[in-house]
């Protein structure tokens, strides 16, 4: 899977751009705020349909203008793919497949994979349990249409319970209507667990080799999905919930919310039988993030028959010398976009970025 061209208009601090890539390494250099983060914002676009940033559509078109564009042409093992976004301050975003507007965001993930890394990843290491479900959800999502629409359903329907908690005046009232939410809140954490686990445990030797090779071989690496429905992932799993959620009917009344579900699911990291969370140095926790990213190439080229498009941004900053020369091992084997300040150490077709624009 290849990127070969992408086209830019009213994007963020770029007012046109049109630019064909190579098929391995790309390297955008530049000083801070110039738009180097913005070139790899608008690939991660055009293959999730939304920012890795927490922002509105409308926010990432170019200040002063009403509309923006972003096409892209991708090669891949079986087929081409052709990817337009058009963003509009008035208007919700309209999404192009090879020409042809689609429905849902569901449609177009899966498109274009994409692993992205940059130093703010390190939050999937040392915060909170939903940076973890969202390092899940996003590379589930991208190889299982089926996971993308339940992980919506779930959403939906965890907040249809949470209001009926939360407005009833009485456990009474819940009473009477909660049944129908909790068995389709049951239907759905049955599948999300489910994956959630199988992926875990997919991604943890591709974890191991990365981690091994990248730190020198020191530690040992090991993953464990941490369910939040409180049940085992068995045949009894939708039984065994139901009764738990009884159970804690009184609690969620009591606090307006539902406090089991897999919407409180985790990833326990460890490392030589220690949590790196709580007790891993920076070092440690940078270097196991980015073994996490970099077993999701390799779990995705498992899964599809081809390597995703990898995006690094301003990554070689925050490793020494021997990290360095370590992770460009890595980047040989997929196509890369990499930002840095500095390109001494990396190989690639390289452009120089100023201002939103190639100098």
């Amino acid at each position: 899977m290849k990127i070969n061209f992408l086209s830019i208009r009213n994007f963020r601090n770029y007012e046109s751009l049109d630019v064909k890539f190579d098929e391995k390494v790309n390297v955008f250099i530049g000083k801070n705020a110039q738009g180097k983060t913005n070139l790899l914002e608008s690939i991660f676009l055009c293959a999730i349909g939304k920012s890795f940033k927490p922002c509105k559509d409308k926010d990432m078109i170019k200040w002063g203008e009403t509309e923006a564009n972003i096409k892209t042409k991708v090669e891949k093992k079986y087929r081409d793919v052709q990817i337009e976004i058009k963003l509009a301050n008035s208007k919700k975003k309209s999404v192009f497949l090879n020409g042809l507007p689609i429905r849902r965001l569901g449609e177009l993930i899966g498109e274009i994979n994409v692993v992205f890394f940059s130093p703010q990843e390190m939050k999937l290491v040392r915060e909170s349990p939903e940076e973890r479900r969202k390092f899940m959800d996003i590379d589930i999502s991208q190889n299982n249409k089926r996971y993308f629409y339940q992980l919506s359903r779930y959403e939906k329907i965890l907040a249809n319970r949470n209001k009926l908690l939360k407005n009833s005046k009485t456990i009474e009232a819940v009473k009477e209507t909660i049944d129908i939410w909790d068995r389709a809140l049951i239907a759905s954490a049955k599948i999300l667990a489910f994956e959630r686990k199988k992926f875990v445990e997919e991604i943890m030797p591709y974890a191991q080799k990365a981690h091994h090779f990248i730190s020198g071989g020191n530690e040992d690496l090991r993953l464990e999905y941490k369910s939040g429905c409180g049940v085992k992932l068995d045949e009894n799993f939708e039984k065994e919930m139901e009764k738990v959620l009884k159970k804690n009917l009184e609690k969620d009344f009591k606090f307006g919310y539902t406090t089991v579900g897999t919407h409180r699911d985790d990833i326990d990291i460890f490392l030589n039988e220690v949590e790196v969370k709580n007790f891993g140095s920076q070092g440690q926790q940078r270097t196991v993030a980015l073994s996490l990213k970099l077993a999701e190439l390799e779990n995705m080229k498992n899964i599809t028959g081809e390597y995703p498009i990898l995006l690094l941004d301003d990554v070689f900053s925050e490793l020494d010398l021997e990290r360095q020369s370590r992770l460009l091992k890595f980047v040989g084997r997929t196509q890369t976009f990499i930002t840095c300040t500095d390109d001494k150490q990396i190989e690639g077709k390289k452009f120089v970025v100023k201002n939103g624009k190639f100098v």
